[in-house]
């Protein structure tokens, strides 16, 4: 079934994705990677656009066709690029100074929370092995925290820790956000405007957060910084093609995309050598066995 092969081609990105994450931010600063890997995902969608506007039924065939953009559209999709900025400004700082072993595990929780704030917000209702799903994410989410300890990774006064924990909130948020508005709205038009809004808010950021400690905290171009938005635009373009399909199953799509956790983790591992791995690999299990059975169990 090609959707399959589409759902673990989004996996396969997204661990590509935070692998050149972590790759650009060690020992580099935050904002410009950001802005840098945010422009060349607005460069990577502009050609999608431009063909969009010149001659709309070329890309029909392939997916690829976004209507023209409403003023209210542009207004959600704003607020959008704004919450996902914020996640990815703190996620960011958090990637550059915790291990990427540590780091996405503790980002694949992203459906928990999500879940989470669909019962409590938007009411609704959860089966019983959901509640058992979100019961055993619960418990290996405290002991993943708490693994960091042998590095000297505290979850009480680790700041870096705490800013990948609401990195990972504001991306729930986001996602619950996504579901209203890609029920509503063209996805491929939220794509490119949100990639274009993403720029132009980080720009200002830039200037506000990095400027002024610019001489102490310079900026070193590596050549893995744009890819870092064009692997993520890849993961969400395939994602969503292979939801698509008609006989694709969303649950078995979602789930499979969690597994991009497992590239990271391994590439992690064997790229920056490091520690703890056993522990850390026998609690990723436990946690993707959480999360597979929430979305699953729907």
């Amino acid at each position: 079934m090609v959707w399959l092969l589409l759902a673990l081609a989004s996996a396969l990105f997204l661990g590509l994705y935070d692998v050149t994450k972590k790759l650009s931010l060690n020992h580099n600063a935050v904002m410009p990677v950001l802005f840098f890997s945010s422009l060349s995902a607005s460069l990577f969608v502009f050609p999608i656009h431009i063909t969009n506007i010149i001659s709309p039924e070329t890309l029909k065939p392939i997916g690829l066709y976004g209507s023209p953009i409403t003023m209210y559209l542009f207004w959600l999709v704003l607020i959008k690029s704004a919450i996902v900025v914020a996640s990815w400004t703190l996620s960011f700082f958090a990637v550059k100074h915790l291990p990427l072993t540590i780091v996405a595990p503790i980002r694949s929780t992203g459906p928990f929370w999500t879940m989470l704030g669909a019962v409590f917000i938007l009411g609704e209702r959860l089966t019983p092995m959901q509640w058992v799903g979100i019961g055993v994410t619960l418990i290996f989410f405290y002991l993943f925290t708490n693994a960091g300890k042998k590095e000297g990774i505290s979850f009480r006064t680790n700041k870096w820790l705490w800013l990948l924990i609401g990195g990972t909130l504001l991306g729930a948020i986001s996602g619950m956000y996504d579901k209203f508005l890609m029920q509503r709205f063209d996805r491929i038009t939220i794509q490119i405007w949100f990639t274009y809004l993403q720029v132009l808010l980080v720009f200002p950021l830039v200037f506000i957060i990095w400027w002024p400690v610019r001489k102490a905290n310079k900026l070193e171009w590596r050549w893995t910084i744009p890819f870092i938005g064009i692997l993520l635009i890849l993961a969400d373009f395939v994602y969503f093609y292979a939801l698509s399909y008609p006989d694709a199953l969303l649950t078995l799509v979602s789930a499979l995309r969690r597994c991009s956790v497992v590239v990271a983790f391994s590439l992690g591992a064997f790229i920056f050598k490091e520690r703890n791995l056993k522990q850390k690999a026998l609690l990723l299990v436990g946690l993707l066995v959480g999360i597979l059975v929430i979305l699953l169990a729907k």
